[in-house]
């Protein structure tokens, strides 16, 4: 009979190797001889729950994890040598857009995801993507994605459905036609609810309106998730926005995620420790909250969205104040405009001038001739620090997949991971290692509900990565953001190699996981 090695750590610090004569439930069994399909031998595994590492093989029958320990008799199909590298488990991206993109034929085994690790993306963020999950679903599972995606349903997307984009709030029956939307993307395996009340038509809704479809969310252990109604001091202001979140969790009963976290402008730099204090406050009290964030100094947006938010008429006035809010022209980088590709990595300062008009002027002819994409440099580093240190912050891109060329996107679509682990654990020491793993890993699985993953453990979802912490490292940047990262060299997502030292495989082996 197999036996079967896990090893674990007691609070003493010491090492507990414990041997079953039966693999845990769920868990595959290797053939006869102790072979698996897939065999890593001298790694410094880390398991994902902030353990430090621990030199064991891992080996892997089937799309699970069947072993961890000490296999020095066990064969396999396929050998891989860690080397002495860190092997984590698969890094969960729990806010991406990418989700459109995995659907192209070109793109569709997401390899800048790939190049960073990230073997899981949950889709449909900001309250967007398609109201029929159903479908979206078979497309995505007809274009074989590389990782796996997690669906999330959009508040936005549902009310247009429903409303279109009327500012006023709903009808009963237009409540109740939302809420069965809802309950239909929750049957179809939703994770819970998404919303961007920053854009229109979420900024429409009242809290009320979100309350009742989170707690339809609720009702199949969905979460929600939120791009708050304000990130800076454009109207409700940023601590309101994230009270507001803690408000739809706890009435709703459910999780709640501010999403993309940050203290937007110079005029709210220095609130993240009171934005904290506020979630640390509803946590003590028993609300389930939590939050997400991407490693950098810029956002993006649209143009229209940065400096006419809440579908307001774009105004002279209103244009100047709100440029001001995002720290002026010099600090906005138009990333792709169809109207005039040749703009796409040019300032607006750049752009005025070129023009011979003033960035106010600019600006409000980009919006007449169809809106901008931007990169908006407006955060501060001891803000973007103090939210990464926290234990319920959870990594995320708000990264996107598209074509190279024709566009100037932010560096975050090809570097949000690599980056944390470079630039905030290696060289500035901000968080730890196993800190950083874990905040990609088993916090997000944990609080997404994605069933086992986001660990390393026998009987857990074979989705890895190894990678070399003193090499690893964001290439993309502002000036070239279509860059692969670099430093990892092996990924699995469900048993399967994706990226083999150093090269990607033909392999396209992601799953549309269901709640």
């Amino acid at each position: 009979m197999q036996r079967f090695v896990a090893a674990f750590i007691i609070a003493a610090g010491a090492v507990l190797t414990v041997e079953s004569a039966q693999p845990p439930p769920g868990a595959p069994k290797p053939g006869e001889g102790g072979r698996f399909d897939v065999l890593i031998r001298n790694a410094r595994v880390m398991d994902g729950t902030g353990n430090p590492w621990l030199r064991a093989d891992i080996g892997i029958a089937g799309d699970r994890i069947a072993a961890v320990g000490h296999l020095g008799a066990a064969t396999a199909t396929r050998t891989i040598d860690a080397r002495e590298r860190i092997v984590a488990p698969g890094f969960i991206d729990v806010h991406s857009h990418a989700g459109d993109g995995l659907r192209n034929a070109a793109l569709h085994q997401g390899q800048p995801l790939i190049a960073q690790g990230i073997t899981t993306i949950v889709a449909n963020p900001d309250g967007g993507g398609p109201v029929d999950l159903a479908a979206q679903r078979a497309a995505l599972e007809a274009a074989r994605p590389g990782p796996n995606v997690a669906l999330l349903i959009g508040h936005g997307s549902v009310r247009s459905a429903v409303m279109g984009r009327a500012r006023r709030e709903p009808t009963a029956d237009e409540l109740q036609k939302m809420k069965d939307l809802v309950r239909r993307g929750m049957a179809e395996g939703a994770f819970g609810l998404s919303s961007g009340l920053f854009y229109v038509p979420g900024s429409f809704a009242k809290t009320e309106e979100v309350i009742e479809l989170a707690k339809v969310a609720a009702e199949f252990g969905g979460l929600y998730t939120s791009h708050v109604r304000d990130e800076g001091n454009y109207d409700a202001g940023v601590r309101a926005s994230v009270r507001e979140v803690i408000r739809i969790a706890e009435e709703a009963k459910t999780i709640g995620i501010v999403s993309h976290m940050k203290a937007l402008g110079r005029d709210s730099w220095g609130m993240a420790p009171a934005l904290l204090q506020d979630m640390e406050a509803a946590r003590a009290r028993g609300v389930q909250v939590f939050a997400d964030q991407y490693p950098y100094e810029a956002s993006s947006t649209s143009l229209g969205a940065a400096l006419a938010p809440g579908g307001v008429e774009p105004t002279v006035a209103i244009v100047t104040e709100n440029l001001r809010r995002r720290n002026g022209p010099d600090a906005v980088l138009i990333a792709s405009y169809r109207a005039d590709p040749s703009l796409a990595g040019k300032t607006l300062t750049e752009i005025a001038k070129a023009r011979g008009v003033d960035p106010v002027t600019a600006a409000l002819a980009l919006m007449d001739g169809g809106n901008a994409s931007i990169v908006s440099f407006n955060m501060s580093e001891p803000d973007i620090e103090a939210i990464m240190r926290a234990p319920f912050t959870m990594a995320s891109s708000d990264g996107a997949l598209v074509a190279v060329g024709g566009s100037h996107p932010h560096p975050r679509d090809y570097g949000a991971f690599a980056r944390r682990l470079a630039v905030y654990v290696r060289e500035r020491k901000v968080v730890g290692l196993e800190f950083a793993i874990r905040s990609m890993t088993s916090l997000p699985a944990s609080v997404f509900g994605l069933t086992d993953r986001g660990v390393i453990r026998p009987g857990a979802f074979a989705d890895l990565v190894i990678f070399d912490p003193a090499v690893i490292r964001d290439a993309a940047t502002y000036a070239q953001p279509q860059t692969l990262a670099e430093g990892v060299s092996d990924v699995l997502v469900n048993g399967t190699p994706v990226r083999l030292d150093g090269k990607f495989t033909d392999a396209s082996p992601g799953r549309v996981l269901r709640k």
